[in-house]
């Protein structure tokens, strides 16, 4: 009986043990931390009806991406490179899915972006030829799906 107590207790002792050293892991020099937060960066000057609200900007290794996660319902904005710089060779766009239906850009060509329905943020990479160095701004409207049209009702004469 004596020597079930022992066990019992040395058990218990050596999962304490192990528990504690589980726990301790987190501070060992090979553990690693949690990536930083980007680092926000101003290359593009946003303008136009919706520029009060505030679209930070990141580069995402060579990509810059301008985060309109907060933009929601319907509005626009015009992008510029910043006095003395020019765009950058790849640029993205966040959006929230639930917020907005699609996204229309107009640079040097235009393309309608639509947002597949879900949760959570999407990042849209723009073509290559939607704009070039000599781009003087590009525009980005946002908006709602619009609805499908309505399919023409079917022909009710009978066929002779």
């Amino acid at each position: 009986m004596y020597g079930t107590a022992v066990h019992t207790r040395a058990a218990r002792a050596a999962l304490c043990g192990a528990l504690l050293a589980a726990a301790a892991c987190s501070h060992w020099p090979w553990h690693h931390q949690p990536a930083p937060p980007p680092v926000e960066v101003h290359e593009l000057d946003v303008s136009g009806p919706s520029a009060a609200t505030h679209f930070p900007q990141y580069w995402t290794r060579n990509t810059l991406l301008v985060d309109l996660s907060s933009a929601s319902g319907s509005g626009s904005i015009a992008l510029q490179p910043v006095a003395g710089s020019g765009w950058p060779v790849r640029l993205a766009l966040r959006v929230t899915r639930a917020a907005i239906g699609r996204l229309e850009v107009h640079g040097d060509q235009s393309e309608i972006l639509p947002i597949t329905p879900g949760t959570g943020t999407v990042d849209l990479e723009l073509a290559p030829g939607l704009y070039s160095a000599h781009t003087q701004q590009l525009t980005i409207a946002w908006g709602p799906e619009p609805a499908a049209p309505a399919l023409p009702a079917p022909d009710a004469t009978p066929p002779r």
